[in-house]
């Protein structure tokens, strides 16, 4: 049997991915409570792989995996060379019989793909150039937890088509809720993505349109890890795009804020927003913690008593 993998938000169904976000808040309760975990995974190792590096990305999965009583086995570009010294394919299939499950954070999205179609075991999205699933867990527990279902909801995404905005692109099909994207031109998301969500996107090139009766606004950095050359040149294309309190004011009056930070304040977002009200940026960073044990306990577990391929 192959392994589940969580490689695209589209890998799980809206129902299973409805039962992952009430299996985070869950948790995150019950820890607050006291109440530990720690026998949910206990003897389970997860191989995390970093190409890109990433605070939250890290320390969510690796406490996760502590908390849940397993291990997490960290590995740099300079413990891997994933794709460089052993093939990739080569890679997947050692660490299949090492570990219960592996974590990718890298640049091609191509690369993990080909990394989990040679793994027994789970492999997750920590993320890619391409999409960043694991972080739109976080996002949608915030959003449940403050204002339940996102169902029938509308989302204005401000900034870059990038991966960030992709998973939200997939989210808003999956889950059934509209997402306007207000991208300058030059930046709009891959035209298949677009295609895959039609009926749930609208792209837009007035991010105050974009903002217009939003239940949630959500923006990103507008160059992410890997564009610093390109910095000066997406300042000068993002001109407008700026999420400030005029945009804000726009948006419902019980709309939420949410950046998956790091942030740049005074660049895509103003420090009012960021640190206002409607902002919901700290819980969202702490629900990668428990979104992220959720998705462990789901696909460690599913997995659990396969053979080594």
């Amino acid at each position: 049997m192959n392994p589940r993998h969580y490689l695209s938000f589209l890998d799980l169904s809206g129902d299973e991915t409805r039962a992952l976000i009430q299996r985070a808040i869950e948790l995150k309760q019950q820890l607050k409570s006291g109440e530990h975990h720690d026998d949910l995974l206990r003897g389970k190792t997860l191989g995390m792989i970093f190409e890109k590096s990433s605070t939250r990305t890290r320390v969510s999965f690796e406490v996760g995996m502590q908390q849940l009583g397993g291990n997490a086995l960290f590995l740099s570009p300079r413990d891997t060379q994933l794709g460089r010294g052993e093939p990739i394919e080569d890679t997947a299939r050692v660490l299949s019989r090492m570990v219960d499950c592996v974590m990718i954070r890298t640049y091609e999205h191509e690369k993990i793909e080909l990394f989990a179609k040679h793994a027994s075991v789970p492999v997750i999205n920590g993320l890619t150039d391409f999409e960043h699933p694991a972080q739109l867990l976080a996002d949608l527990q915030t959003y449940f937890e403050h204002r339940g279902d996102i169902h029938g909801k509308r989302v204005a995404w401000i900034g870059d088509g990038n991966n960030m905005c992709h998973s939200y692109m997939y989210a808003a099909r999956l889950l059934d809720f509209q997402l306007v994207a207000a991208c300058p031109e030059g930046y709009d998301p891959e035209p298949g993505v677009v295609d895959t969500t039609r009926e749930h996107f609208e792209l837009t090139r007035d991010a105050r349109a974009a903002a217009e009766g939003a239940d949630l606004v959500v923006t990103d950095v507008w160059a992410s890890m890997g564009q610093e050359q390109e910095k000066s040149a997406r300042r000068r294309a993002f001109t407008g795009f700026f999420v400030d309190a005029d945009l804000m004011r726009l948006a419902n009056d019980d709309a939420l804020f949410m950046h998956c930070l790091p942030a740049h304040r005074e660049e895509e977002v103003s420090t009012e927003v960021l640190e206002g009200p409607q902002s919901v940026v700290w819980d969202e960073a702490e629900n990668r913690l428990h979104a992220q044990k959720a998705l462990l306990e789901f696909l460690i577990t599913l997995n659990a008593g396969q053979p080594p391929s």
